[in-house]
C-alpha cells in the first residue's frame, strides 16, 4: 500500500473527521475479522498506514480507542433514527412513527455490523464505555422512549413507563437482529421475523380490546 492511497492518506486530504472514521472504521474491522486481540495501537496503524503517535493523539491508546467504537456506532445509530423521523410520511401517526424507528435500527445494525458487536455484543472483552459514551447511547433508547410516549399522549398505547415499554421494543428487535447478523435467518426471512416480533412486542400496550388493554 502507497503512500498515497492508504486510509491514512486519503483521510487526511478530506480533515479531521473523516481521518477520526478512517481509524475507527479500520479498528472495527479488525476487531470483526481476527478478534480483540487484534485492537491494538499499532495493528490499528499499521491498517490506516499511520504512525501509532497519531493514535495515541487522538485516542490516547487502546481504552479510549474502544470507548470511540462504542461512542460513534451510537452516534451512526441517533444520526439514522433521526433521519428516519424526518423522513416517515405520517407525522401525526405515532404508532408510524415508533415503526419507522424500528426499521431505522435494523438497517444501522446491517450497515454497521462491525460498530454493532462492540455496542451490545461484549466484542472488547473488560471494556467499559465512559460516562460520556453511556450518554450518548442512552439518547438513542431515549428517542424510542420519546415515541412511546407520544403515542400514550395520543391515546394509542396504554398510559405507562415509556422508558419500560421503549426497552421490552428495543429487547425484540435486538434479538432479531442479533439472530440475523449471526447468520441464523436470511436477510428476508429476518425482514419478516422482525416485522412480526416487533408488532407482537407492541400489541400488549396497544389500547383497545384486541390488545386487552382497553
Amino acid at each position: 500500500m502507497s503512500n498515497q492511497t492508504s486510509p491514512y492518506a486519503r483521510a487526511q486530504r478530506e480533515g479531521r473527521e473523516a481521518l477520526r472514521r478512517a481509524i475507527l472504521d479500520a479498528a472495527g474491522r479488525l476487531l470483526a475479522e481476527y478478534g480483540p486481540q487484534a485492537l491494538t495501537v499499532r495493528r490499528v496503524a499499521a491498517e490506516v498506514g499511520c504512525s501509532t503517535t497519531v493514535l495515541y493523539t487522538m485516542f490516547g491508546g487502546k481504552v479510549g480507542l474502544a470507548d470511540a467504537l462504542y461512542r460513534e456506532g451510537f452516534e451512526r445509530l441517533t444520526r439514522r433514527l433521526e433521519e428516519a423521523e424526518k423522513a416517515h410520511d405520517a407525522p401525526e401517526d405515532p404508532v408510524a412513527r415508533a415503526a419507522a424507528l424500528a426499521i431505522a435500527y435494523r438497517e444501522s445494525a446491517l450497515a454497521d455490523r462491525n460498530y454493532y458487536d462492540v455496542m451490545f455484543g461484549r466484542a472488547i472483552p473488560g471494556f467499559e464505555p465512559s460516562q460520556e459514551s453511556l450518554a450518548v447511547g442512552d439518547a438513542s433508547l431515549g428517542m424510542l422512549a420519546d415515541a412511546v410516549r407520544e403515542a400514550m399522549d395520543a391515546g394509542v398505547l396504554i398510559e405507562g413507563d415509556p422508558k419500560a415499554v421503549a426497552e421490552v421494543l428495543w429487547a425484540a428487535a435486538h434479538g432479531v437482529v442479533s439472530l440475523e447478523l449471526a447468520g441464523h435467518f436470511t436477510p428476508e426471512v429476518a425482514q419478516d421475523r422482525y416485522r412480526t416480533l416487533c408488532w407482537a412486542a407492541l400489541a400488549p400496550f396497544l389500547v383497545g380490546p384486541e390488545s386487552g388493554g382497553g
